[in-house]
């Protein structure tokens, strides 16, 4: 009982097989529905100049011998169909156009169809961006036409005209379409670049001032943290000093406190410069650090009741600014966070340099009884410490590290090595025998040669393409022509023995392969009524005189006889 109206409903969903002119009639309604009222008009415009040829030759007078007298009243129609899908479908109007010139001429050659097929070839190329589809209807125009001239008995020089037509009056105008589509993608592509590039620049501009914005954040966590550690770890040796009074000591107290809560305003702000960048514009030298030692650091924190040594090894080499200003950032920030994280903890800064690296390590005790070191809270200062050193080209490595001979027995590690070499490739002295890579061209420059590329190969294809099937043309006609001249000689012996009534197969079995392109002159009488003749040639010279005249009809040799030929 279900069965039935699941069957009908699929038969009522099921997809219906639309025809040609099914087809043909939803494209025009699609084109009437989409066009615009300027393009309206330009279709109007262009059916009217492709009308033109046919009107005035249908004013004029139909020729005596020309197309079937119901060709001016297609024409009209056919091309105001062809000019209104050609926008939806272009390849539609073509195949219209083609009909109505073989319904002109089997060669596809009248006046009348010259304007529909260069404009319709035209418009294929320039609106549709797929070339396979046009070359397999011209190829499919080529062997109808064929078909056509071997199924009305005409000689193969009319196809060959057809061909000529088709490349001159539809291929051509296709490439030229063609050409005119890749240059406008090509000033449309230039353009859509030059918006990248702009919108780059404000990316770059605003990658500027992020990079400027974390570059301030990294020397204020590195110049002004340093100062507010040391000044609250001079605030807290004030507070336990035992000649101190009451008084004093509260002050001393509430400056720590106000120390400490300065540093960590200054993180709170420093994250917000940040901005998610821990690089801190490491590349950036900082000039107020010319002339300051890693040996005044170390002084200025023993002067402020920090436990430290420095230890020095091998002869002091010079580094670029960069580099130095690395060494300098790492050893304030250690210092900092040994202020901070471990107080009353020995610190060790040990400083080695030779002619291949410089070497720094900053060692701090953790004291007995404080829980192990984590760094700094955030981690933001070792981040950009990270940074400097990699942008200096070196190596840097912290971590928690095991001190025998401490009270604790272990401490933290702040350890970096730059090789002098990459320090100088780094700030951009680089050695003479050093040889800067060249940069990989970028994505625009590659489209933009792309797609030049593909216009010269449109402009080639424009001249290269009709002369190349020109020429073959030429050459297999020049074949045909000499294959014709010698298969289309009918011997005098077998004429003679031809004779008028006889039955027209024994006449076939005497006939040559080929018939003869040459055709009497306009003096020379026709052929008996009704009948079809046909010619062939007395010898296998280039231009006969003569040529041999054979008429059936009834299925009989109903006329024989020698024609002049020419004019």
């Amino acid at each position: 009982m279900t069965g039935g109206p699941a069957r009908s409903g699929a038969a009522r969903t099921a997809p219906v097989r639309t025809g040609p002119v099914v087809r043909t009639a939803l494209a025009a309604r699609t084109a009437l529905a989409r066009g615009s009222r300027r393009e309206r008009a330009a279709d109007a415009l262009l059916w009217l100049v492709l009308c033109a040829p046919g009107v005035v030759e249908y004013v004029a007078g139909p020729p005596q011998e020309g197309p079937a007298p119901v060709l001016p009243y297609l024409t009209v129609p056919v091309l105001a169909l062809a000019v209104l899908v050609c926008r939806t479908a272009p390849l539609l109007s073509l195949y219209l156009a083609v009909g109505l010139a073989f319904v002109a001429s089997p060669e596809l050659f009248s006046g009348a169809a010259v304007l529909p097929l260069l404009a319709t070839g035209y418009l294929v190329g320039r609106r549709m961006r797929q070339a396979p589809p046009a070359l397999v209807s011209f190829g499919m125009v080529a062997a109808l036409g064929l078909l056509v001239t071997w199924r009305a008995d005409e000689q193969l020089w009319s196809w060959f005209t057809l061909v000529l037509t088709l490349v001159f009056n539809v291929a051509l105008p296709w490439l030229v379409g063609r050409y005119v589509r890749q240059h406008a993608e090509l000033v449309a592509t230039g353009w859509e670049l030059a918006e990248r590039m702009e919108r780059e620049q404000q990316l770059a501009a605003d990658r500027v001032r992020l990079r400027e914005r974390s570059r301030i954040a990294g020397d204020m966590h590195d110049t002004l943290g340093h100062e507010l550690s040391l000044l609250a770890l001079r605030a807290g040796a004030l507070e336990v000093a035992p000649d101190l009074d009451p008084r004093h000591r509260e002050a001393a107290e509430g400056l720590r406190a106000a120390a400490v809560t300065a540093t960590e305003t200054l993180h709170d702000i420093i994250g917000v410069l940040r901005d998610g960048d821990a690089a801190g514009g490491g590349g950036q030298p900082d000039e107020r650090l010319a002339g300051v030692d890693i040996a005044d650091l170390v002084d200025r924190a023993a002067a402020s009741g920090l436990p430290v040594e420095l230890r020095r090894e091998g002869q002091p080499v010079p580094l670029p600014p960069l580099a130095e200003r690395a060494l300098h950032r790492v050893v304030q920030e250690s210092l900092t966070n040994a202020a901070k994280h471990a107080p009353g903890g020995a610190v060790t800064v040990e400083l080695r340099q030779s002619p291949d690296a410089t070497e720094v390590s900053v060692v701090s005790e953790r004291p007995a009884g404080d829980p192990p070191p984590r760094g700094t809270s955030g981690g933001n200062g070792l981040i950009g410490l990270r940074e400097r050193v990699r942008l200096s080209g070196g190596v840097m490595r912290d971590g928690p590290v095991a001190l025998p001979d401490s009270p604790a027995g272990s401490g933290y590690e702040v350890r970096v090595r730059l090789p002098h070499e990459h320090a100088h490739v780094a700030s951009g002295t680089v050695p003479t025998e050093v040889v800067t890579p060249a940069s990989a061209p970028s994505e625009s420059s590659l489209r933009r040669e792309s797609a030049e590329r593909k216009e010269r190969r449109r402009l080639r294809q424009v001249f290269l393409v009709p002369l190349a099937l020109t020429s073959a043309l030429a050459v297999a006609m020049t074949v045909f022509a000499f294959v014709q001249s010698n298969r289309s000689v009918l011997p005098a012996a077998d004429y003679d023995r031809m004779r008028v009534g006889q039955d027209e197969r024994d006449v076939f079995g005497l006939l040559p392969t080929m018939q003869t392109d040459e055709q009497p002159g306009p003096h020379v009488a026709p052929g008996p009524p009704g009948s079809r003749c046909r010619y062939y040639r007395m010898d296998d010279g280039p231009d006969p005189v003569r040529v041999y005249r054979l008429c059936f009809g009834g299925g009989r040799l109903v006329a024989k006889d020698a024609v002049r030929t020419g004019s």
